[in-house]
């Protein structure tokens, strides 16, 4: 079973899925094509209520007065 979360980060839109224990994340462009994120590991224990704000602490220099937060869309 896969879990897919779809986030708001910083103004770039971000999934994250996890299949077998793992977390993966991709970035999304406008037509909904995703590209793997290989540099960006998320802990396997992390609960996915927690993704949130992993995303925060790992992209917060991105934030701006348009995007101050990441968000699950």
């Amino acid at each position: 079973m896969t879990e897919s979360y779809l986030f708001d980060v910083f103004g770039k839109r971000m999934s994250v899925h996890r299949e077998n224990g793992v977390w993966r994340l991709f970035l999304v462009s406008g037509t909904g094509m995703r590209r793997p994120v290989y540099d960006v590991i998320i802990p396997a224990a992390l609960e996915p209520e927690e993704l949130a704000t992993y995303l925060d602490d790992i992209f917060h220099e991105h934030a701006s007065a348009s995007h101050p937060k990441v968000y699950l869309l």
